[in-house]
């Protein structure tokens, strides 16, 4: 099947579009297309003359020797050309004394062309801008002139992404630019696209910044494209809408035809009639048919194995150091996790997030003291999980080494749930993709029961169904977590701690990812009143007495908050629990040569009628709650 079939869009002047679909969709694939990476079978990308498009690849590896800044700069090779020929022409300017011949004259045309030119292209401005990206991307000032070679690959896709948005494009296509940036640098982002002149199209499967950035949403699926002029959040809504128009329209259409034949069968011998069949005929065949469009349903589905019984202390950590040659990653860290802490570590890459997490799971070495709790068993993922499997081993084999006792028999319905199915299975892990490899480490991690989950950027290679699938398992799972994400959606009702990382330690914040950013927003707003907004007669100390009330006003009513939240959570599982009973009874009623007896003596029905009575009471819950969460965020 090909991957797209006749598809045809434009991208407009200042166009946010987000590309979505699902892994293999040919998402990518459509980006190199369009900056002529990638030929067509058929069809044609047409660009107007002079607009020039970027594009960022999801996966690069930059090989300069330059230092940050230097690498940067070469996004400005044609402001420096300029330069240097405005210097060149303003030299022979000055040589020339023929201030009335056609050669001064073109020399004059040529400088006013090219200083033009350099105008619009920021010449003026191009130390400010380079120091306003790359510190909007989390680069220090003092980290300009160090090597770039000397930084992660994360890093490094970060000043690739600082040139392609310095250099100014008409259009900019972006494959997955959030995979390389921390929370704080994708707020940035969004707010620089905000104000970018130019087009941006998009793959992301961060859906905050989707809904943050775009303003249309390109759909691929199954070989076609479906456009919607709305954000990923508004989209999924219209999406749903059009499949249920569609499918009713369909319906009342194939009962319009069912009548029509039904009519024509039964007066086609008789002469009387003949009239009114032969009219009947001609209607039918100038019947446009309405097709339903086909929904791409396959995703991952899976749930955690019930977590051993562990003591309440998970895990304590005392004056817990760990340094680098170049750098001291973790400084005198003193925390502890008790029994069902579901925790988030968030901050800038490099600060220490990953490196904790592999001293937790005994990876890397350290100082000081990490104490565990009774019958702790940890489960952990890697953010380079595929590195540690076998390229050589097939998917199957990947799975049966570490499968023991009555997992076993059931490798093929595990892999199943993960999208392994058929010769999918007997694959090598060598040619498998990011997202392949990404559902094969988890399918791995389901083998072994675990009441310690850490999980570092388990979100990077999923599309949006296969995530959503992944934290609906993990609000499910009942033992202790600790994830590393940049995520703000997958993030979201997930934890109920936040570490935030920054300069060999963390800050903790009570709440989930949203609570944290309100809470480093005030904080921050509170810093600047304390300097600059102590009122008349009102002292410094009058000043941290006010900020400590509305402190602890804000903290009783996120306290309000995180319990609504709670039972919200646990209303929808309940909601979920019962509609999955109503759907079983009415596979009973379908069926009713299986449950002659209960349909009999009435019991079926009295017990489908008591579900839907409870489903409207927790829905109407449902609604209450939720009410009450929207008042309390008003407040």
């Amino acid at each position: 099947m090909p991957l797209f079939d006749h598809v045809s869009f434009i991208i407009n002047d200042k166009d946010r579009i987000g590309l979505v679909g699902k892994n293999g969709a040919g998402k990518s694939t459509l980006l190199k297309i369009i900056k002529g990476l990638q030929q067509s079978d058929e069809g044609e990308v047409i660009i107007p003359d002079g607009a020039t498009v970027g594009y960022l690849p999801q996966e690069m590896e930059p090989q300069s020797r330059k230092t940050v800044l230097q690498e940067t700069m070469t996004a400005f090779s044609e402001v420096m050309e300029l330069e240097h020929r405005l210097k060149e022409l303003e030299e022979q300017i000055a040589l020339r004394s023929d201030y009335e011949s056609d050669g001064y004259h073109d020399l004059i045309h040529h400088h006013s062309d090219a200083l033009e030119r350099y105008h619009l292209l920021g010449g003026q401005a191009v130390q400010v801008n380079i120091e306003k990206v790359l510190t909007g991307l989390g680069f220090e000032r003092e980290e300009f002139d160090r090597e770039l070679s000397t930084f992660s690959s994360g890093w490094q896709m970060r000043v690739e992404i600082a040139k392609l948005l310095l250099q100014q494009h008409h259009v900019i296509l972006l494959d997955e630019p959030t995979n390389h940036l921390d929370i704080e640098s994708i707020q940035w982002l969004e707010g620089y696209l905000e104000t970018f002149k130019g087009a941006v199209v998009l793959v992301s499967h961060d859906r905050a910044f989707l809904d943050n950035v775009t303003k249309r949403t390109v759909e691929i699926s199954l070989g076609r494209i479906f456009d919607y002029k709305a954000n990923y959040s508004d989209y999924v809504l219209l999406r749903e809408e059009r499949m249920e128009s569609q499918l009713a329209t369909h319906n009342n259409q194939q009962r319009q035809i069912r009548q029509i034949e039904r009519f024509i069968e039964r007066f086609r011998s008789k002469a009387t009639k003949a009239k009114q069949v032969q009219s009947r005929i001609k209607l039918l065949g100038k019947i446009d048919l309405v097709e339903v469009d086909a929904i791409d349903e396959s995703g991952i589905r899976f749930r955690f194995p019930p977590a051993p019984h562990s003591g309440k202390i998970i895990l304590e950590a005392n004056h817990l150091n760990k340094e680098y040659p170049q750098k001291k990653v973790l400084n005198d860290l003193n925390f502890s996790v008790i029994k069902n802490d579901r925790i988030a570590f968030v901050g800038k890459n490099g600060e220490g997030k990953t490196t904790l997490a592999k001293v937790v799971t005994g990876q890397v070495e350290f100082e000081g003291e990490l104490k565990f709790g009774h019958n702790v068993v940890i489960g952990y993922y890697a953010q380079d999980q595929s590195d540690y499997l076998d390229p050589e081993k097939t998917v199957f084999q990947t799975i049966d080494d570490v499968a023991v006792g009555d997992i076993r028999p059931r490798i093929k319905a595990i892999l199943g749930g993960f999208l392994f199915s058929g010769d999918d299975i007997e694959k090598k892990v060598k040619v498998l993709s990011g997202g392949e490899k990404s559902r094969l480490s988890l399918a791995r991690l389901l083998l072994t029961p675990a009441n310690l989950l850490i999980l570092d950027e388990p979100t990077n290679h999923l599309d949006m169904r296969s995530k959503d699938v992944l934290k609906n398992a993990l609000l499910q799972y009942n033992g202790t977590l600790i994830v590393v994400s940049h995520d703000r959606d997958f993030l979201q009702g997930l934890t109920n701690r936040v570490f935030e990382f920054r300069h060999g330690a963390f800050r903790e914040y009570i709440g989930d990812i949203y609570d944290f950013l309100e809470q480093r927003r005030l904080q921050s707003l509170n810093e600047l009143e304390q300097v600059n907004r102590t009122t008349p007669g009102e002292s410094l100390s009058d000043a941290v007495s006010v900020n400590k009330q509305n402190w602890e006003r804000r903290k009783e009513n996120e306290k309000e908050l995180r319990k609504i939240r709670t039972q919200i959570s646990k209303c929808e599982t309940e909601i979920e629990r019962i509609e999955g009973e109503i759907k079983k009874k009415e596979g009973m009623l379908v069926t009713p040569e299986k449950f002659q007896k209960q349909i009999q003596d009435g019991s079926l029905y009295r017990e489908y009628e008591t579900l839907k009575e409870a489903l409207g009471r927790a829905m109407k819950h449902w609604e209450d709650l939720n009410s009450e969460l929207e008042g309390l965020q008003r407040d």
